[in-house]
């Protein structure tokens, strides 16, 4: 049985990996980013498998087996409150305790005079990004850590070893947690490593939307001289956890970069010239990015045509999947395209419609991997999932 669970396994990884690099492999690999969905599934709340990951472990190859999937991530649900919690970060909501049980975690968006960082603090982020997140921004973020210069607390202390313990906890698991879904349902890790763009960066944990919008304005030269000096420091976290067999792509989480988020003018100022070469460094490294597309980005899609061929994989979120494979396809692998909103409100025969309409409008000629549009949430209906993954199965055969 282990054998034949190894040839299984062997056998979705090339799957995977041909798709993955435009190839056509014996059928279209079925990839599903399920994150909320598992605990639905599993009959767990969305507190469970927020707060013990080893429910969101189980949850997740509970999934995978009855599913019986290709590849799929090893937890999506990917903030687990004990690591928050440990050390009383503040811009995150937990469910069972901030939220209802059955809500997935949330980000706290800051006001803009209430953002993690104010404006004046641009140069000493610019001069020194590391010493700036340890020393001021963290403390800011935190209900524990203490700021350099003030009095020194049991819980500041505390929270970097409760801190450092959850997180190797955490991290050190998903190895045992890759090596189970091998062995137990021969289904292939989709993911390693991980990237976000230096703008989103800002946006996301320092400045606040709403306070970046004013900065891309107001001092775009300091927002640029923040995304120069961040870039370095986040392709290097993107290559250290990369696939080391180079298998398994990197994955970027696009946010907020695109039109009408920024205007066209700071995509091509700012955003891109500080992406588009960390991409070409990951790729330069023999590792290919996911690049999970989030929202609508079809007015960048010629600056995405750019980058080398077969170095990303490009995630379809809400644009029009096959407009993206027109410009993009004869570049890129492509992925998702089914729609969220269909998969929680749609029938099974709705699914199936769209999933042959995908299939035969990007997939037809290899380089296409089944996948929802976005992450899946517990809003999804179990028969929609269950007939996006038979139909591929049956009809994604080449």
């Amino acid at each position: 049985m282990a054998k034949d669970m190894e040839q299984l396994y062997a056998e979705r990884l090339r799957r995977y990996t041909t798709a993955m690099r435009k190839g056509k492999p014996d059928r279209i690999p079925i990839r599903p980013f399920v994150a909320e969905f598992v605990a639905k599934y599993a009959g767990y709340t969305c507190q469970e498998v927020t707060q013990d990951y080893e429910k969101a472990f189980a949850a997740t190859r509970k999934c995978a087996a009855d599913f019986d999937w290709d590849a799929t991530v090893a937890n999506m649900v990917y903030g687990w409150a004990g690591l928050t919690q440990a050390i009383g970060l503040k811009y995150y909501a937990v469910p069972g305790v901030d939220l209802d049980v059955n809500t997935g975690f949330q980000y706290i968006e800051p006001p803009e005079d209430k953002a993690w960082m104010p404006p004046e603090d641009y140069d000493a982020l610019i001069a020194d990004p590391t010493g700036y997140l340890f020393n001021v921004w963290l403390p800011r973020v935190s209900a524990d850590v203490a700021a350099p210069g003030q009095p020194n607390t049991l819980r500041n202390n505390l929270s970097f070893v409760k801190g450092g313990m959850a997180m190797m906890a955490y991290f050190g698991g998903f190895g045992r947690q890759a090596d189970l879904l091998r062995r137990e349902s021969g289904t292939v890790s989709a993911i390693a490593g991980i990237l976000k763009a230096p703008l989103d960066i800002l946006a996301d944990k320092l400045r606040g939307y709403l306070g970046l919008c004013t900065d891309l304005y107001d001092r775009p030269k300091k927002v640029l001289a923040a995304c120069e000096a961040l870039a370095p420091h986040l392709a290097h976290v993107a290559l250290s956890g990369a696939d080391p067999a180079k298998k398994g792509p990197s994955t970027i989480w696009m946010h907020r970069g695109c039109v009408p988020f920024v205007n066209m003018e700071h995509f091509e100022r700012i955003f891109w010239p500080t992406l588009k070469p960390i991409l070409q460094e990951i790729w330069r490294h023999g590792h290919q990015v996911l690049f999970y597309a989030e929202g609508k980005w079809s007015a960048h899609l010629q600056r995405f045509a750019e980058l080398p061929d077969a170095s990303i994989i490009y995630h379809v979120d809400r644009d029009d999947i096959f407009e993206v494979h027109k410009v993009l396809g004869h570049k890129f692998a492509l992925s998702g395209g089914i729609p969220n909103d269909l998969l929680a409100f749609g029938t099974p025969k709705q699914i199936r419609e769209v999933c042959k309409k995908v299939i035969d409008g990007v997939g037809r000629d290899g380089g296409y991997i089944m996948d929802a549009s976005a992450i899946v949430q517990n809003d999804a209906r179990v028969e929609n999932i269950r007939a996006m993954t038979d139909f591929t199965r049956e009809y994604g055969v080449y």
